[in-house]
């Protein structure tokens, strides 16, 4: 197994991850079975995704790092920091 294949099973896992959070989250809003509860496990939840999507992204970069140029590593910087800001209130 090359590195790639590293940080490919890395991403992969922490979107598995993200993915039980969120089911175990919406299971959990279920069975608390109230709404005051419901919008407590989804703020939690709110916090996890850009997380998630931060380390998904910075493990992908991470594994690119040796085959992109500087230029467009700093363009997928930009990005995903504009995706912060974005969503931050």
């Amino acid at each position: 197994m090359g590195p790639e294949q590293l940080y490919l099973r890395g991403m992969v896992g922490m979107r598995l991850l993200s993915a039980s959070l969120e089911f175990a989250g919406a299971l959990l809003m279920w069975r608390l079975g109230r709404l005051d509860a419901a919008v407590r496990v989804n703020s939690v939840l709110g916090l996890v995704g850009p997380v998630i999507l931060t380390l998904t992204m910075l493990l992908g970069v991470a594994g690119l790092a040796t085959r992109l140029p500087v230029g467009k590593l700093l363009w997928i910087g930009a990005g995903v920091s504009l995706i912060l800001i974005g969503t931050t209130r």
